[in-house]
Parts: structure tokens; sequence; C-alpha cells
């Protein structure tokens, strides 16, 4: 028989856990090997959306689905990169006060799900909308976190 954690301590690991994992997820995700560790960077997208799907915001959940489109369009899973790109897509395009280095994410992991997915129209598309994106990003660390997501999207052709 366990132990049984108080609620607040379950709390405090799920947001723990869904921090942990999505930093690392997306520091994988960002390496030139990102596919050689294919089955940890999918396990901690995974698991980061596990633990903010149990304790987060909609933002939160949100920011976790587009992790998961990343991710999966990193690795060739473009079926699931499109499903998650697009959940991501529509809410963040929705809300009004979306931050302009958010959505220039949204439009490069978007480019990224389209590319993997063959969708040369969507790719094209989102690719130009990422660059006016980033463009558009008022602070330059904001800038250059996003940059070194889009860099690694393919060019449209």
């Amino acid at each position: 028989m366990g132990s049984k954690l108080e609620p607040d301590k379950v709390l405090d690991a799920h947001r723990h856990f869904a921090i942990e994992c999505n930093n690392k997820a997306w520091s994988l995700v960002e390496a030139p090997n990102a596919a050689e560790q294919r089955d940890e960077l999918l396990d901690l997208a995974h698991a980061s959306a596990l633990h903010w799907r149990a304790i987060g915001t909609d933002l939160e959940k949100m920011r976790a689905t587009m992790l998961l489109a990343n991710v999966h369009a990193a690795l060739g899973l473009s079926a699931s990169a499109m499903n998650y790109a697009q959940q991501m897509r529509s809410f963040f395009l929705d809300q009004s006060a979306t931050p302009d280095w958010e959505i220039a994410f949204v439009h490069t992991i978007h480019a990224r799900a389209c590319a993997s997915a063959g969708d040369v129209e969507g790719h094209a598309e989102s690719f130009a909308q990422a660059q006016a994106a980033i463009s558009a990003i008022a602070d330059p660390q904001d800038k250059a976190i996003v940059l070194v997501t889009f860099e690694q999207v393919q060019k449209p052709r």
C-alpha cells in the first residue's frame, strides 16, 4: 500500500513535471540530433501535455499542444503533427491577446507541420506568415527565441 500525496502536493508535482518535461522537450527538439533521441523526445512532450492537462489553464494546455505539433513535425509524424498544429493554430489565432512572439511560433510550427505533411500551399502560406510575424516581434530576446525554431523549418520551394 503506497502513501498518498496531499492534494496540494499533487498539484505541485503536476506543475513541476509539466514544466520540467516541457523545457527538456523544447531543448531536445531544437538540437541538431533531435531525431536520434526520438523516444525520449516523444515521451517528454507527451508527459508535459499529460501534466498540463491535469492542472493547466487552457493557455498552458494549448502551449503543450504547440509543443506536440513541433515535436511530431520534427520527427516526421505528419498526420498527428497536422492535427496538433490545427488545434493550437485555431486556439491562438482566435485569441485577441496572443502576444507577438506566440503568433510567430504558431505560424512557424504550422509551417513545419505542413512541410512534414507535404502540404505545399499550407507550408508556403504559414512560412510567409511566420516571417512577417517574426519581423513584428518587438522584443529582441523574444525574436531570438522564435528564430531558433523558425530556422529549423524547411524553406518552401
